[in-house]
């Protein structure tokens, strides 16, 4: 039995920095990830969208590895996202895939195995952490619609709502640069039996239904946000008119008093 953790620790990894200080050349590369095979039947995946998957590592070899990882890291999280598996290979005519295991015939190609389930187990961490940022956006964005509801404006200055805007965009941004985490790898395309397991992962980690939801969410803060904009504007656009207003009857009543001095 062969235990998977993937742990969220950072929104980024250095990759190109981390390959070139590590101690050990990785078994294989791509541009965002790099793949480890160690003694005693152990693994690392290290990839770019800050989450770093280990398999056949106990906790004081996980806590080492991610020390080091750190400082490689964009943007360290305060409280890392994880998703837990186990893979086993059986003298079996067909795989068995369960939602905490998987078993493989010995026919599978084991490396190439291992790090397709790696890399599910660690597309899972990241929408757990994608889908957490996306909750703390709809709860940022609740408290200004609910004034919305109950007081026909929002009450906020036009700096922390600017302040606000630019988080969420921030947020909004580092989803979308790193959606492309959900692409399949090259490997699956001409391998019958890595196509079926990574298929099978992704039914079993609900990735494509919670990409959806994701997406669906994102929309949904998007146009919050450009209702924001568009009050903030609006809210601009009524101050500079007050402002001419207020200078067209200072002029007025300037002429006024000048033909009251006159007379």
């Amino acid at each position: 039995m062969l235990a998977i953790k993937a742990i969220q620790i950072a929104e980024a990894i250095q990759l190109k920095k981390f390959r070139a200080e590590f101690s050990k050349p990785p078994q294989s590369t791509s541009s965002g990830e790099l793949f480890y095979a160690f003694e005693n039947n152990r693994y690392v995946s290290v990839f770019n969208y800050g989450v770093i998957v280990f398999a056949g590592y106990d906790e004081l070899g996980q806590s080492d590895f991610v020390r080091f990882a750190k400082n490689y890291c964009d943007n360290v999280l305060e409280k890392p996202f994880a998703e837990e598996y186990s893979l086993s290979f059986a003298p079996q005519e067909k795989p068995e895939i369960l939602n905490e295991q998987v078993v493989l015939p010995e026919h599978f190609t084991k490396n190439q195995a291992i790090k397709i389930v790696m890399l599910n187990v660690a597309q899972s961490a990241g929408l757990d952490y994608y889908e957490h940022l996306i909750d703390e956006m709809l709860t940022g964005t609740q408290a200004y619609t609910k004034q919305l509801e109950n007081l026909g404006t929002i009450k906020v200055s036009k700096k922390n709502l600017l302040k606000f805007i630019g988080k969420m965009l921030n947020i909004k941004n580092s989803i979308v640069d790193n959606l492309y985490i959900l692409d399949d790898p090259a490997m699956v395309w001409d391998d019958p039996d890595l196509e079926w397991l990574n298929r099978n992962l992704k039914d079993i980690f609900d990735i494509l239904a919670r990409f959806k939801d994701l997406d669906y969410r994102l929309k949904i803060v998007e146009d919050n946000l450009t209702l924001f904009s568009d009050l903030l504007q609006h809210r601009e656009s009524a101050y500079l008119e007050w402002i001419v207003i207020g200078l067209i009857l200072i002029e007025v009543l300037d002429a006024l008093f000048g033909q009251l001095l006159k007379h």
